[in-house]
């Protein structure tokens, strides 16, 4: 009988807590959705620590060892995939490099413009020479 009442006690927690988690979730706007991802990873991974703690204990029976490993091993997967959507979606929030202005500039040295590179139209025997002359001819 005692039993009974904690085990539909337990029951009755659990579908209370699973109602208000939805409630509460599905209240959250989506700018906030990836900083509470983050949180609720580092809360798992804690959790992942007290299961790997727990195994750790002797007088465990095989049932208990064989869930505990399983447990950890689907929580292993959780955080990882998290942190991973996580780092995934904090990508879409960076901005794309802007292309340099020195990428506009480069062009014009290769040419021999401002930058006064060799050969080009500034080269020797193109424009005005060290005497003074036009032309690249004696």
């Amino acid at each position: 009988m005692i039993l009974a009442s904690v085990f539909t006690t337990n029951l009755a927690i659990l579908v209370l807590a699973g109602f208000i988690g939805f409630v509460v979730i599905s209240k959250v706007p989506n700018t906030l959705h990836t900083p509470l991802m983050s949180g609720t990873n580092a809360i798992h991974g804690i959790v992942l620590l007290g299961g790997l703690i727990l195994l750790g204990l002797p007088g465990l029976d095989g049932l208990s060892k064989g869930l505990l490993v399983i447990a950890v091993a689907f929580g292993t997967i959780n955080v990882v995939g998290g942190f991973l959507v996580t780092d995934r979606m904090l990508e879409m929030f960076k901005s794309k490099p802007k292309p340099s202005p020195k990428a506009e500039v480069e062009p014009a040295a290769k040419r021999g413009g401002a930058g006064g590179g060799a050969g080009g139209a500034d080269g020797p025997g193109a424009g005005s020479g060290a005497d003074g002359k036009e032309g690249g001819g004696s």
